[in-house]
């Protein structure tokens, strides 16, 4: 049996212009990057404005396991899927962080890097950061106070030295002394803001709103009055701009953007996004981790600020994960234990009530792998039932395309047959503590949230400051519904706890940090990077 780097590197790609070509998209309207990855034009995209929106899928799950659940897996077979059943189609996912990639899961997917989006993105976040500390060497005319800056660097390399640090250390010249912190690039606010940006116009808008820091007074120091915007867009021209690559059956992709879903809002770009909707019949999206970050944020957040629509949601589980959540080891996953299923399948219950709040109908897709039995994908499928949605047993991780046929054409049974009413689950009028209240509750299942030291403070001031009727975009562990990675299955009983909350303005979102979640991970005693190695033929090893 061939590996799966094996059947990646033997994939017989197509030039990238004829892939375009079978999706209409003019040879004359990419940018090429080599021959097998293309930008596509602003003014291709802009001439898609007039053109009438295609059927939009997001791609969600159960909140994450050691065993696994397969959701850009699901999300790229069933593309395939629609592909061979003739469909016009379109994925829109993100790019993969080169952290967690060298850190735990290898680099297959390309790391972050494959045209230069995520390093544009790093050099802009620092080129702001080195004009904070410049501006305070030169005399600080906007009064910056040292004390107060909330703007951190960025690097795209999981680094857990950098979480806290000390800059300006040495003699005068060397810059001002002060605290400082790094967090990774898929976690950063100008990742966010370009990801959330409509076109160019409005990313520069973004950028100058961002805030900084604060000065004596305690008003926000936006990065407007640095005058470095210009030279971040300079740096981001290229990155805001799509990137067409394909499957290896040749289903058309846009891959753009990387936010994290625990720390960020998980989505892939609003610029990609619309432009798989003009372009095809049916687009496929992914929303990151489980439904109640990814998912949440993308129904909540993006949505919202783009004036989407979603027609279905595909909640993929997958019968390993949900025995998982039952309670049974890892080294014992493979058995069957039916009993042991439905205990966790809880968490599926909770992430299929919480897609049905947003009004939009669910698909659960359990992505099947060899050693599940009869037993337990009947236990999934008579669940499915029981809930009001669509239940399909797909084996894509196998047999590609074909193994999402069945998913597809219930997807599709779905979009015909059941109205979306997609609404998003907190209106934008609440406070910013009632928004936080709401996903707690609603969402995550919480009885309520005790708000940490001076956060009810944090809150009073940023809603004077004119920051109150944004959305918000917790940060929370992905593994557990609450904020608690221990608590598996759908904990209930506790209280969320936020430990801090700050803007992110250019974004367009308020973030909560709740329990200990970092926004710089650290790497495993063994990280993946130590088995990945290039051979002398020129091959990549040890991406799987």
């Amino acid at each position: 049996m061939k590996t799966d780097i094996q059947i990646a590197q033997e994939a017989e790609l197509f030039p990238i212009t004829k892939v375009a070509e079978a999706a209409g998209i003019p040879a004359d309207s990419l940018e090429l990057y080599g021959k097998y990855k293309a930008k596509l034009s602003d003014e291709y995209l802009e001439s898609l404005e007039g053109r009438p929106d295609g059927k939009l899928i997001l791609v969600t799950a159960i909140n994450p396991t050691p065993a696994g659940e397969g959701k850009t897996t699901t999300s790229i077979g069933m593309a395939d899927a629609f592909h061979q059943l003739g469909k016009s189609v379109m994925l829109a996912l993100r790019e993969p962080s080169l952290g967690p990639c060298f850190g735990v899961k290898g680099g297959a997917a390309g790391g972050g890097h494959f045209t230069g989006d995520f390093h544009a993105i790093t050099s802009a976040n620092n080129l702001l950061a080195a004009a904070i500390d410049n501006h305070i060497h030169h005399g600080n005319a906007l009064g910056i106070d040292p004390t107060r800056i909330v703007w951190k660097r960025c690097m795209d390399m999981n680094d857990r030295a950098l979480r806290n640090i000390v800059v300006g250390m040495g003699t005068k010249m060397d810059g001002p002394l002060r605290q400082d912190r790094f967090v990774i690039t898929a976690a950063s606010e100008i990742m966010a803001v370009l990801c959330l940006a409509e076109d160019r116009e409005d990313l520069r808008k973004r950028l100058d709103r961002i805030v900084i820091g604060y000065n004596y007074q305690g008003e926000p120091v936006l990065a407007k009055a640095l005058e470095v915007t210009g030279s971040m867009m300079a740096l981001l021209k290229e990155a805001i701009s799509p990137n067409l690559i394909q499957t290896i059956e040749h289903t058309p992709a846009l891959v753009h953007g990387g936010p994290f879903a625990n720390i960020a809002h998980g989505c892939n770009s609003v610029r990609a996004t619309k432009a798989a909707i003009k372009i095809a019949d049916y687009a496929i999206t992914e929303a990151g981790f489980g439904a109640d970050l990814g998912a949440e944020k993308f129904l909540d957040i993006k949505c919202r600020m783009a004036d989407l629509h979603p027609d279905a949601v595909v909640i993929v589980a997958s019968v390993q994960a949900l025995k998982y959540n039952g309670g049974v080891p890892k080294a014992e996953l493979k058995e069957e234990n039916v009993e042991a299923l439905k205990k966790g399948i809880v968490n599926l219950e909770k992430h299929i009530e919480n897609i049905q709040k947003f009004g939009v109908p669910a698909v659960v897709a359990l992505n099947s792998f060899v050693t599940d039995t009869e037993a337990e994908t009947k236990a999934v499928e008579e669940f499915c039932a029981s809930h009001g949605c669509e239940f399909s047993k797909a084996t894509v991780w196998a047999e590609g395309g074909k193994g999402g046929i069945d998913l597809a054409k219930k997807v599709i049974k779905t979009i015909e047959e059941k109205e979306s009413k997609y609404a998003p689950v907190y209106p934008l009028e609440m406070s910013l503590a009632e928004k936080i209240e709401t996903i707690a509750k609603e969402i995550y299942g919480a009885d309520g949230v005790v708000f940490a030291g001076s956060v009810q403070k944090q809150l009073h001031e940023l809603e004077a400051q004119g920051f109150g009727s944004m959305p918000v975009c917790i940060a929370k562990t992905q593994y557990s519904l609450s904020d608690d990675q221990t608590k598996l299955g759908r904990p209930t009983g506790y209280d969320l706890n936020v430990r801090e909350v700050y803007v992110s303005a250019g974004a367009g979102f308020v973030v909560a940090l709740t329990g200990t979640i970092m926004a710089m991970p650290g790497l495993p005693k063994r990280p993946a990077a130590c088995s990945i190695d290039v051979g002398e033929d020129g091959k990549i090893t040890g991406l799987f």
